[in-house]
């Protein structure tokens, strides 16, 4: 099969389409022929720490490889078609549409990969196409962790969401809508009138107006790209409010560590969980026109160091798409 290879750290350039040995399904997974994945900023991490925070450099390190990766296929997002079943799989069966990831150990960006039949995964519904359902797991499960399980956000409460317009923000503002919040985004110019569609009540251009220093108050700031800290976004937050960080700080731990026994104003963050449970519910979202994937391109498998090349660069509006065209996908 063809798949993207990466074997050493450097620009994008040194992913390379080459020929690699197709999978073979173990007992308990499924052999899924993918149709689209992703490139995710959790992709360009692992292609070359691209967007890590300084101070957990070593642990990224050790955790894709020092010298060189210790993944050497990545992507994780993906949508296909399951081609073969494990003698022990149940819940699904040659022929069905589906969508998820492979979870951590990546694999995505190629014709072929292997999931575990109990991992993300879910049926991908008629309606939704091969992209939609790749822009799903990572950035949906990314911002549902933060809106629904970190910040319990209820009706009426009101959130201010930094990095509007990126894939995890996308999904943000519209699971904060969904919720009852008011949200106001923050985003550049270019993208303002997106957030406002994706139903924001308000969207302030980072450009212009600097959002730390405003006089309204929040119960929860989201800094989706890491471009504040805690300190500067203090201010806006309410006695009881919640800093939420997805580009975690050791100094941001620290701080976490001592707001936790002091009291008033807190931050939070983490890694959310990837579950099939939570693909299930985007697809009841989508269905009734609550939610929907915001897709910025599109590339094919063979030009994939050019999706990293445009996504490195960070501005990318909602997610970037790579197909696999040797497949008949929806474009």
């Amino acid at each position: 099969m063809k798949a993207i290879v990466h074997t050493k750290y450097g620009p994008p350039d040194e992913l390379q389409l080459k020929e690699v040995q197709k999978p073979v399904p173990k007992e308990n997974e499924v052999l899924i022929k993918i149709h689209a994945t992703t490139v995710t900023t959790t992709d360009c991490n692992a292609r070359n720490f691209t967007f890590v925070p300084k101070s957990f450099m070593f642990f990224a390190r050790l955790v894709f490889g020092f010298k060189k990766p210790k993944i050497n296929i990545l992507g994780i997002d993906l949508a296909g078609e399951i081609e073969a079943v494990g003698k022990d799989v149940k819940l699904f069966k040659k022929g069905d549409q589906v969508f998820g990831s492979p979870g951590t150990k990546f694999g995505a960006h190629a014709e072929y990969v292997c999931v575990p039949e109990d991992g993300a995964l879910a049926i991908k519904p008629a309606s939704m196409s091969w992209e939609e359902a790749a822009a799903i797991s990572l950035a949906g499960n990314t911002a549902l962790f933060f809106i629904r399980d970190l910040a319990k956000i209820q009706t009426g409460q009101k959130i201010l969401i930094h990095g509007a317009s990126g894939a995890i923000g996308t999904y943000a503002v519209q699971l904060a809508k969904y919720y009852g919040a008011e949200v106001t985004g923050v985003c550049s110019a270019t993208n303002v009138e997106m957030v406002k569609s994706l139903g924001a009540d308000k969207v302030i251009d980072y450009t212009k107006e600097d959002f730390t220093k405003t006089d309204e108050r929040y119960d929860f700031v989201f800094d989706v790209v890491g471009k504040t800290t805690f300190l500067q976004c203090k201010g806006i937050l309410k006695q009881k409010g919640i800093y939420l960080e997805n580009n975690l700080e050791l100094k941001d731990i620290l701080i976490m560590m001592w707001r936790s026994l002091v009291g008033g104003k807190k931050i939070k963050g983490g890694v959310s969980i990837e579950r099939a449970e939570n693909l299930n519910f985007f697809i009841e979202l989508i269905e009734s026109g609550k939610l929907k994937p915001v897709i910025d391109r599109t590339f094919p498998l063979e030009k994939s160091a050019e999706a990293f090349r445009y996504v490195e660069l960070g501005h990318k509006k909602g997610n970037v798409i790579i197909i696999n065209q040797s497949f008949n996908c929806n474009f």
